[in-house]
């Protein structure tokens, strides 16, 4: 691709809010395009001006609705490679079906290898995502990955709210290294809850926080809250263990189901998420929750792939 290539920079249906913040952080115009459907619901999507040798961006982030936002992307992508785009990037905040990973069960997919396997076929030339539930599907694609975190964001929103006697805590040991590594940034103690489930209905069940919380500022820290019973039943323990205060972060907000229900009942004082998700009225409409914008950091990462610059300064 030329290095003058002229940037241009598109949005799916399913955050042109972002797209938009994005676009006044670059300063430059949102691309013109008509996305709709049919009457039948099939995607139709036409490019309204000249992309010809354009260096394009794509912002998509496969949401809920997760299947017609990632045919709408499959279906951009397309138009702009039959356009003759010199290059197509597909800017994911948050990357649909990444927790269908592995193969855990007899017989299932891994619905994350083949989204990557479509979105290549499609046409992508690069991905630029955020927060992976696994960083290892990078290594499903064939095409370079830009694998960005939302820790500066978060961090910096808790580090200006001078919380003291903070102890940062990972809802399950597998989110420990991440918890860690907020807990670094922030000068703050560590402690993990133990969570098992039952054998019987397979729900999850708190058995023991490790970890001094008693008194305590305490911020759990995951990468995705969707149902919110993990979060919920972590916030009790960490209540009856004795903590003062009990605030719960995640880089994507799915909040799907009674997740708003039960984080206004849970002792949660307040819920940290960034909009890599557009946010429903009932989560916008709720006292507790912070929705913090990653567009500045996704628009840094934008002109340094444009401009053939390191995004390694933005990873933390």
């Amino acid at each position: 691709m030329p290095h003058r290539a002229e940037l241009k920079l598109f949005a799916g249906s399913a955050h042109p809010l972002l797209a938009k913040e994005i676009a006044d952080v670059l300063g430059v115009p949102m691309g013109q395009a008509r996305l709709h459907r049919f009457p039948d619901t099939e995607v139709a999507f036409q490019i309204d001006e000249n992309i010809r040798g354009k260096d394009v961006f794509i912002v998509q982030p496969t949401c809920r609705s997760v299947d017609e936002h990632l045919v709408e992307l499959c279906i951009m992508i397309d138009a702009f490679r039959r356009s003759s785009a010199a290059r197509i990037t597909a800017v994911i905040p948050y990357y649909g079906y990444a927790r269908q990973d592995r193969k855990d069960k007899p017989r299932v997919p891994i619905s994350a290898k083949l989204v990557a396997n479509l979105l290549s076929a499609a046409g992508a030339n690069r991905i630029l995502t955020m927060d992976l539930h696994k960083a290892q599907i990078q290594g499903f694609f064939d095409i370079p990955v830009d694998h960005l975190f939302a820790a500066p964001v978060i961090i910096d929103y808790l580090a200006r709210q001078q919380f003291e006697n903070v102890t940062m805590v990972s809802p399950d040991a597998g989110g420990a290294e991440r918890a860690r590594a907020y807990a670094k940034r922030l000068g703050a103690e560590l402690a993990i809850i133990d969570k098992r489930r039952s054998t019987e209905t397979g729900a999850a069940e708190v058995m023991h926080v490790i970890g001094d919380v008693a008194g305590r500022t305490c911020i759990i820290q995951d990468d995705i809250i969707d149902t919110a019973g993990t979060i919920q039943k972590a916030a009790g323990a960490l209540k009856k263990n004795g903590a003062a205060r009990i605030i719960a972060c995640a880089v994507h907000g799915v909040l799907s189901g009674p997740a708003i229900e039960r984080i206004e009942n849970a002792p949660i004082d307040q819920l940290v998420v960034t909009n890599t998700i557009p946010q429903d009225g009932a989560c916008q409409q709720s006292k507790k929750v912070v929705s913090l914008s990653v567009a500045r950091l996704l628009g840094q990462a934008i002109r340094s792939i444009h401009e053939e610059t390191s995004v390694s300064s933005l990873f933390v």
